[in-house]
């Protein structure tokens, strides 16, 4: 059984990537350097699954998951994986806090990170590199005054010492990742979250009609974003995650949503395991 994740070692993708493989037996997890090709390989059937970061909730949507989810591959969301996001500040051993010249770490840690490095680190060089542990790796091999923006994993993984912890802007800070496979459970159930994507027509009241759908049904629609088609200037598909209790409900209102539409995608319906440290 291979799992991929977006690699390396001691992310977080790679943390929810372990949370997974603990529900599958003689699994393999496979480390990518791109979201898109560890989806790719998914399409492909090279991978069983792959565990992949879709949505933060300081920074919100991670672009690259969710258009390649829309327009570049044709897989099923099996499961959603909830997992809580410390970030501490890690040096080699001996370097203080008063002698740190830069500071790297993954462009979305860096921004969720923000208010504590602009207060302590406010003249500090803000470097950004391919993965929170790729900061551990270079500041575990450099020679200069350096702090890397990590996980407890990494700074462990490559002997560094933790100086600060937790400091993340938001204490609540999630992130939630989706579990992908190329053709779903074999026994597909309407329970849970369902995820979609349509397109409508350029005309007055196309969304609202769809929105009514989701309405006479009762699901509740908790996330709603449009994206860019991609081929031509203003115009989009919606993208929506919604949840019921009713198994019969979702099924109905997802075959009146596509007659409705011009494009349609039913991404999966799914259940969600809170990770809690």
């Amino acid at each position: 059984m291979k799992i991929g994740y977006l690699g390396p070692q001691g992310t977080f993708s790679h943390k929810a990537a372990k949370e997974f493989a603990k529900t599958q037996e003689n699994h393999e997890l496979v480390p990518f350097n791109y979201i898109v090709d560890c989806l790719d390989a998914v399409n492909k059937k090279a991978l069983d699954f792959a565990v992949v970061p879709f949505e933060n909730s300081i920074e919100g949507t991670v672009t690259f998951t969710i258009d390649s989810l829309i327009f570049d591959v044709d897989v099923i969301i099996e499961q959603e994986i909830i997992l809580p996001i410390t970030h501490n500040l890690a040096v080699k051993n001996g370097v203080k806090k008063e002698v740190i010249t830069k500071i790297l770490s993954h462009p979305q840690a860096l921004a969720q990170c923000k208010k504590y490095l602009d207060k302590n680190f406010h003249d500090a060089e803000k470097i950004q590199v391919s993965s929170t542990a790729e900061a551990g790796n270079i500041v575990s091999q450099s020679n200069e005054c350096l702090g890397a923006v990590c996980t407890k994993e990494a700074a462990e993984l490559f002997g560094l010492t933790i100086i600060e912890e937790s400091i993340q802007d938001e204490v609540q800070n999630k992130t939630r990742f989706l579990v992908v496979s190329k053709d779903g459970p074999t026994l597909p159930k309407y329970e849970g979250k369902t995820s979609i994507v349509f397109g409508t027509g350029n005309e007055p009241g196309s969304l609202y009609r769809i929105l009514d759908i989701m309405a006479i049904w009762d699901l509740n629609m908790s996330k709603i974003e449009s994206r860019p088609r991609k081929n031509e200037l203003g115009k989009y598909v919606f993208y929506i995650d919604m949840e019921s209790t009713n198994a019969a409900d979702i099924s109905d209102a997802l075959k009146m949503i596509e007659r409705k539409t011009s494009f349609f995608k039913h991404l999966g319906t799914y259940h969600t395991l809170q990770y809690r440290q």
